[in-house]
């Protein structure tokens, strides 16, 4: 069969890993394989190339997305989709393998609604998708902010200072929570685990009179101004602070094993998927082993908080 294949939404490292799976795994099993630009908008555009073994060459260890991405709004438009649609069966495309988030995978619901055969693979680094353990660009997001953090705690101990760092997630904490604990975060401060500004302040001082020389306080981002909570800090905890937004660095970079790994293992599966003609699923990795799930079950459904957070009471 004709395959395509597309990025959309966030990059994520490990994209690649994916996109280069699908394609390898596909031509090995006498497929052809289309990648289609900048996510949706190259579906509208009509913008897809026929993809080999020498196009995804060397892009297992490439950050970002060699195919693009792209939000394309106007995707939420039936007659959009019509003609996207009409533009696959132009081509001879029977099936569709997209990589992104919870916005990817709406339109990959209705696309299946549409006729598609349709195959969604989790890429965001947010880790904010229901049916997985982990998402594809998660752990090198995680790996770049401890990094950071490790980074800022060498400064902040010269200056006496307290350091908050805020990182990616949306609604979901993780991002915060692994690198937190990895980095040795003081505080963590998530949308699944709040924390009082005052609380933060009284603990800081108690820190300060007991003779610690930093702090570092991590948060998911829209929890809080954490700009005005540095001046906050300051004024009130005896430590100087200063907040470090990390925003789109946390997205790049070449992606680290666990992302190569799982972002082929993944687009290896989507493939085996469509072999045996299963779609209208999306692909998740649960305790290592890989499963499938209807987009109906996945789709703007919410993860169940980790539990990862019992740790965070007993060691921060």
């Amino acid at each position: 069969m004709k395959i395509g294949v597309l990025t959309s939404g966030g990059d994520a490292p490990g994209m690649n890993a994916a996109v280069r799976a699908v394609v390898r795994a596909g031509i090995s099993y006498g497929h052809e394989v289309y990648g289609i630009k900048d996510g949706y908008q190259g579906m509208i555009e009509d913008d897809m190339v026929l993809l080999n073994h020498q196009s995804v060459s060397g892009m297992l260890s490439k950050g970002g997305t060699f195919l693009g991405t792209s939000r394309a709004p106007e995707f939420l438009k039936e007659e959009v989709r019509e003609k996207a649609v009409q533009n696959l069966k132009n081509r001879g495309i029977e099936a569709l393998i997209v990589i992104g988030g919870d916005g990817t995978y709406r339109g990959a619901m209705d696309l299946t609604r549409m006729g598609v055969k349709t195959i969604g693979l989790p890429g965001t680094i947010d880790n904010d998708i229901a049916g997985t353990d982990f998402t594809i660009g998660f752990h090198t997001a995680v790996e770049t902010i401890v990094d950071a953090i490790d980074k800022l705690r060498d400064t902040s101990t010269s200056h006496r200072r307290c350091s908050i760092v805020e990182v990616m997630g949306r609604h979901c904490g993780d991002l915060a929570l692994f690198s937190g604990i990895c980095g040795g975060a003081e505080f963590i401060v998530t949308p699944e685990h709040p924390m009082n500004k005052e609380q933060i302040i009284e603990r800081l001082k108690k820190h300060q009179k007991e003779g610690r020389r930093h702090a570092i306080i991590v948060v998911t981002e829209n929890q809080f101004d954490v700009h005005e909570f540095a001046k906050e800090i300051s004024e009130k905890s005896g430590f100087t602070s200063r907040a470090t937004v990390l925003s789109y660095i946390q997205r790049g970079g070449s992606p680290c094993p666990e992302d190569r790994i799982l972002g082929s293992r993944m687009g290896t599966y989507a493939v085996e998927l469509l072999n045996d003609d299963i779609y209208g699923v999306c692909v998740g990795v649960r305790d290592s082993r890989m499963v499938h799930l209807p987009f109906v079950n996945v789709v703007g459904q919410k993860r169940p908080k980790n539990e990862l957070y019992g740790l965070v009471k007993k060691v921060s």
